[in-house]
């Protein structure tokens, strides 16, 4: 059945950083699978994919990230379920990669003349239209971006079955990134870590949502 368009900002007014979640309450498999599905239909461009959702469920290597992760003090340790969003780094995803072509090939199906031409199409749009190949970082950055797409549709899933969140950035970088290597969970080759978000129940009741107005964010011409 289809939500409402008052269910549906129902569920933004309900979603918040949830800064601290009950411990003693946690998420449904099938409530989580669902969080997760949206994720995976979430669009990128080019239909790429260049995202990576680790759940780290180990209590032992969140206490090792808390050390380093001060957006995320109370959450790490409470959280039902916390996804670590990596991005696909520059050499995964130039347009001959071994990535891009298996995605053309075996997730797209397209024929050999159909992923060839994508593949110039695509060539372009790295080198010219956004000019992503002249600058360091600029392909990591563009793929560190489509993430927040999925990002932002766990969250609203979430919300809209009753489920809290808090995305994150508030960490170390270097010191995270070696936890990372240690625990085997990314070796920095293929992937960097983007951002965070914790998922739970709520143990207490945020304050009202505060947002300026829309004649202020939105320009009509």
């Amino acid at each position: 059945m289809a939500k409402t368009k008052e269910e549906i900002l129902n569920a933004y007014l309900f979603r918040h950083a949830c800064k601290e979640f009950d411990p003693e309450r946690k998420i449904a498999d099938e409530d989580f699978a669902f969080i997760l599905e949206t994720a995976r239909l979430s669009p990128s461009s080019y239909g790429f994919e260049p995202w990576k959702f680790v759940v780290l469920q180990n209590p032992d290597i969140r206490e090792k990230l808390r050390a380093h992760t001060w957006g995320a003090q109370r959450t790490l340790p409470t959280a039902s379920h916390f996804i670590l969003i990596l991005a696909r780094k520059k050499s995964e995803l130039l347009e001959d990669s071994d990535y891009i072509q298996s995605i053309m090939k075996n997730v797209q199906q397209l024929p050999p003349d159909a992923a060839a031409n994508k593949s110039r199409v695509f060539r372009k749009f790295l080198e010219s239209d956004f000019k992503l190949l002249e600058r360091e970082g600029a392909v990591e950055d563009w793929a560190g971006k489509q993430t927040y797409i999925a990002l932002g549709n766990m969250m609203t899933a979430a919300a809209l079955i009753g489920i809290d969140s808090c995305p994150i950035e508030g960490f170390e970088r270097d010191p995270v990134d070696r936890i990372l290597r240690e625990e085997g969970i990314n070796d920095g080759e293929r992937f960097h870590l983007v951002s965070m978000v914790a998922f739970g129940y709520r143990v207490r009741e945020p304050r009202p949502k505060t947002r300026r107005e829309l004649g202020e964010i939105v320009e009509w011409k």
